[in-house]
């Protein structure tokens, strides 16, 4: 396995991501953040998860969301 020691997201869980996030912010706020329906119609950590799987763009965002309360942790 190739180690990524620059890559804050290496080795780190999609769900363990989501869970972080909704943990810090709320889902209404993740909503607000990220427009997205999983978000903001019954939101469940599986929804999301299936969602995202699918869906690079909005992944993307998610992880750049996480990304950013990394940094702000520091």
């Amino acid at each position: 396995m190739e180690e990524q020691p620059n890559n804050p997201l290496h080795g780190v869980k999609l769900t363990d991501i989501l869970e972080s996030l909704v943990n810090h912010y709320g889902w209404e706020h993740m909503a607000l953040k990220v427009n997205i329906n999983c978000f903001k119609h019954d939101p469940s950590i599986k929804s999301s998860l299936v969602f995202l799987r699918r869906t690079p763009w909005a992944r993307d965002k998610v992880e750049t969301m996480y990304l950013h309360l990394l940094r702000k942790k520091k």
